[in-house]
C-alpha cells in the first residue's frame, strides 16, 4: 500500500492498530507515522515497532493519507484545532474515540472531509478484536474497503450506520468486561471443586474461547449448540437450568441497557 497512515496519540490501542498492520503485511513500517504525549510512549512505540516517532502532531497530520485519532474524547477538540490547517484535502481521518460523532469530525476540519469513526475493542491487542466502522457521505467504497481491510489485521469489522453505534459498546466495546467476569466466576466453581486456580482459569477461558469460535466458524445459533451440550437428564441442562433461574439472561440484558444508556450520555456531553 503506497499510503502513509498516521497516528496521534499512541497508546495500548494505537499499539494494536499498528502492530496488526505491520504484522500482516498489508502495510509497510516505512509508511507508518506517530505522534505521542510523551518521551515514554514516542520511546516504547519506536523500540516496538521501528517506525517514524515525530513529537509535533502537525508535522504528522501533513503527511497522512489515513490520519488515526487515537486521543481520549476530551483531547479531539485541542489536537483537531492543532491540525486542521495542515491536513491534506483528500486525507481520511479516522477517531477510535466512543462519541466523537462524524458531524463533530466535519465540523471541526471541513463539511466535505472523509471522516470515519472506528471502535475497535480490547482484544485487539491480541489481535482477536472487534470493530465497527461507520463512514461519513464522502467516503467512497474504495476507501471504505481499505479501512475494513486495515481493520481486519488485528480482529474482525463490520461496517454499520453510525445511529447503531452507541449500542456498540454493549455488546463488544464493553463486553470483554463481562467475558473476564464469566471466566473468573468459573474459575471460582472450579477451585471451590478443588482444581488449583491457574488451571481453572485455562480451563475457563480456553472453553470461553472455543464456545466463541464454534459459534463464529459453524454459522449454527448459539441456543442450538447449547442444546447439543445438554444430553437428556445430564448434568449440563441441570446447569442451564440453575443459570436460568437466577437470572443469567435478564442479568445480562439489564447490564447492556444501562451500558448504552451510559454510552449515549457520555456522547451528549
Amino acid at each position: 500500500m503506497n499510503k502513509t497512515l498516521a497516528f496521534i496519540g499512541c497508546g495500548k490501542m494505537a499499539q494494536a492498530i499498528i502492530g496488526g498492520m505491520i504484522q500482516s503485511g498489508i502495510v509497510d513500517r516505512k509508511r507508518i507515522i506517530a505522534s505521542a504525549r510523551t518521551e515514554e510512549t514516542r520511546q516504547l512505540v519506536k523500540k516496538t515497532f521501528n517506525i517514524k516517532i515525530e513529537g509535533d502532531n502537525k508535522q504528522v497530520a501533513k503527511n497522512a493519507d489515513i490520519l488515526f485519532l487515537a486521543v481520549k474524547p476530551d483531547v479531539h477538540k485541542e489536537v483537531i484545532d492543532e491540525i486542521k490547517d495542515y491536513v491534506k484535502k483528500d486525507v481520511i481521518v479516522i477517531t477510535i474515540a466512543a462519541g466523537i460523532t462524524l458531524s463533530y469530525l466535519e465540523s471541526g476540519f471541513h463539511n466535505e472531509v472523509r471522516a470515519i469513526r472506528v471502535m475497535p475493542n480490547t482484544p485487539s491487542l491480541v489481535r482477536e478484536g472487534m470493530s465497527v466502522i461507520a463512514p461519513n457521505r464522502y467516503v467512497t467504497t474504495d476507501e471504505l474497503d481499505l479501512v475494513v481491510k486495515l481493520c481486519e489485521t488485528f480482529g474482525q469489522a463490520e461496517v454499520m450506520n453510525e445511529g447503531l453505534m452507541d449500542a456498540i459498546p454493549a455488546i463488544s466495546g464493553s463486553s470483554p468486561a463481562y467475558v473476564y467476569m464469566f471466566i473468573e466466576a468459573l474459575a471460582d466453581g472450579a477451585v471451590k471443586q478443588g482444581i488449583p486456580r491457574d488451571q481453572a482459569y485455562k480451563l475457563g477461558a480456553q472453553a470461553v474461547l472455543g464456545a466463541a469460535k464454534m459459534v463464529l466458524e459453524t454459522g449454527k445459533h448459539p441456543g442450538e449448540l447449547k442444546d447439543q451440550v445438554c444430553t437428556p437428564g445430564g448434568a449440563t441442562i441441570e446447569a442451564v437450568l440453575t443459570l436460568e433461574k437466577e437470572g443469567l439472561r435478564s442479568a445480562v440484558l439489564s447490564a447492556m441497557d444501562v451500558c448504552t444508556e451510559k454510552a449515549k450520555a457520555l456522547a451528549n456531553n
